[in-house]
């Protein structure tokens, strides 16, 4: 009988193959007096050499594949390496103390870890996860010990983890990984959506995958149903064979509406956009046909570094963006940090509930330098393509009126300097938290267009953390409460002569797309393999059809209810 897992489908796709365990090495550390000190000191010089190439070499592996911005954690690590201070001290450990490296290195990091964890400096606190993982690495190399290494896998396989954070996640070749399964995770966690990015079939949230998976087991795993299946019976592999092949039918017959509009049978046009993180990314959106980017988070050139970025480093990476698309939209929004994206070397005091409290536009106008450096950047940049920002987290009106004052005060600035800057870029607000929902018909007043981030607007009205496993359940996209809000957003826009776009996941949901397009909404921004297949969902639908099914989604009860009928009113491929 076929051993049966069920998760969260948090990429789409069929993955088939042998299961790549990712599990954490026995690094057990005997304490032992040598008798040649020189031996032991080019043995433990030895592991440091293997370790620096080895994170070389997955750095630069890295670099090409995802970009310099995720890269950047690695030189992180060589620097750790190179500290006189750490290597000195398990150096005079062994001379001193006649102890073998294992046990100089290992008492050396646990005190430095204690030290640094201590310290009421946030930087110096994330140091010691540095220490932790680098002094790992080298200890695995004394021990003998392999620890797992998703950069340097070159077969096919699937990989088996308790979770895969984002580092892990930005490794992944998708040449050789062919599927991920986790035990934890929901659909919005960053590996996931990073997972669709790079169109890996995806099953996270199973809670059992490792100590149900045993390496080298056949998986085949469905990232569509959430559905895993271990050793299965040759009738299922037979089945998912074929199924593979029906999907890459699809893909060649989604290739050919690359250069086609997003145009519904009644003559209905909306945009389908993408999501992007890094500039290189820019590249995947023209590929699989996007009309523009709907969303650049930018707080990806402030993470896994050391300090902020310059305004140049900050200009030369929005340049490159908007030069890549031409005159077709680019929407960026302002640095979002806090929340589970935390800067280390920014000093923020610790929180309770850090999704509600100082991040994102709250940050930058407290931290004004910081935000007027990445004003000036954008606006700079502003005349190398079609540029429109937007503010997240807006909650009252006021705040936007402050964002918006600061960024006409450097554009003033930069004009007087004889800087050139586009006299047509659109301000808006991304449309996260209720109260904004409500208010929308006082927002739209003010500003240029909406995008609703659904994956935050969801948490905060169902009072639901998105990342928790136990409240899963809660995030419920098709909710009449959600729909309402959404609604609410897209009649207000309309009404004053604005556009409304949603960033959210829920723009590429198969079942949404219907109630969205219902709903009125006029830019789609998901991640780059889902757009063709939103694009082909689109055109194959009537508006005027969709409106019906969208009022009468607004009147049922449950979430359930609407996903059902949307189900049966409209074919989901």
């Amino acid at each position: 009988m076929t051993n049966t897992l069920t998760g969260i489908a948090a990429s789409s796709g069929v993955a088939i193959g042998k299961a790549y365990l990712m599990t954490e090495p026995e690094l057990t550390v005997t304490k032992k007096t040598i008798t040649n000190v020189d031996d032991e000191m080019a043995r433990f010089h030895d592991s440091i050499k293997a370790s620096k190439q080895e994170l070389e070499q997955i750095r630069d592996r890295t670099a090409a594949q995802q970009g310099d911005e995720n890269a950047a954690i690695f030189d992180a690590h060589l620097l750790v390496l190179s500290d006189p201070e750490l290597v000195g001290t398990i150096e005079g450990k062994v001379r001193n103390e006649t102890v073998n490296a294992e046990y100089a290195l290992q008492e050396t990091a646990d005190s430095l870890v204690a030290m640094f964890e201590q310290m009421d400096n946030e930087y110096m606190r994330e140091r010691a996860a540095d220490i932790r993982d680098v002094t790992k690495r080298v200890l695995a190399k004394l021990l003998n010990v392999s620890i797992p290494n998703i950069g340097a896998i070159n077969e096919e396989v699937i990989i088996i983890s308790k979770d895969l954070v984002p580092s892990d996640t930005a490794q992944l070749n998708r040449d050789y990984i062919k599927g991920f399964i986790t035990d934890m995770g929901g659909r919005t966690s960053h590996s996931a959506i990073m997972a669709r990015s790079m169109e890996i079939p995806a099953v996270v949230g199973t809670k059992s995958a490792t100590s149900t998976i045993t390496n080298n087991d056949f998986i085949i795993m469905d990232g569509d149903k959430g559905e895993v299946y271990i050793n299965p019976a040759k009738e299922i592999i037979e089945e998912y064979e074929q199924r593979q092949i029906q999907l890459e039918a699809q893909k060649k017959e989604l290739a050919l509406l690359k250069n086609e509009s997003t145009i519904t049978l009644d003559g209905k046009r909306v945009e389908v956009a993408s999501n992007i993180g890094t500039p290189q990314e820019a590249e995947i959106v023209l590929e699989n046909g996007g009309e523009g980017v709907g969303l650049y988070r930018t707080e990806f050139l402030y993470m896994e570094r050391e300090s902020l970025p310059t305004e140049e480093e900050q200009f030369q990476a929005y340049k490159q963006v908007l030069e890549k698309m031409g005159n077709k939209p680019v929407v960026v929004r302002t640095l979002d940090i806090g929340g589970d994206k935390q800067l280390p070397y920014l000093s923020l005091p610790e929180e309770m509930n850090p999704f509600l409290g100082f991040r994102a536009i709250r940050l930058c106008l407290e931290e004004q330098e910081i935000f007027r450096i990445q004003l000036r950047a954008l606006l700079r940049a502003s005349s190398f393509g079609n540029l429109k920002i937007m503010f997240p987290m807006i909650a009252t009106l006021e705040e936007f009126l402050e964002a918006k004052q600061i960024l006409l005060e450097e554009k003033s600035s930069l004009q007087e300097q004889g800087v050139t800057v586009s006299n047509s870029i659109e301000i808006g607000i991304m449309v996260e938290i209720p109260s904004t929902a409500i208010l929308a018909d006082q927002f739209a007043r003010e500003v240029d267009f909406f995008s609703i981030g659904t994956n935050d607007l969801i948490q905060y009205t169902m009072a639901a953390d998105r990342m928790n496993e136990r409240v899963s359940y809660l995030y419920q996209p098709y909710n009449p409460a959600i729909l309402r809000l959404v609604k609410m957003v897209i009649d207000a826009a309309h009404a004053n002569g604005k556009w409304a776009g949603m960033c959210g996941e829920m723009a590429g949901d198969p079942i949404a797309i219907p109630l969205l397009l219902g709903l009125g909404l006029d830019e789609f921004s998901m991640s780059a393999p889902s757009m063709l297949k939103a694009r082909r969902q689109i055109n194959q639908l009537s508006q005027s059809d969709m409106v019906n099914l969208a009022n009468q989604a607004l009147s049922m009860q449950t979430s359930e209810q609407v996903k059902q009928f949307v189900k049966e009113t409209v074919e989901i491929q």
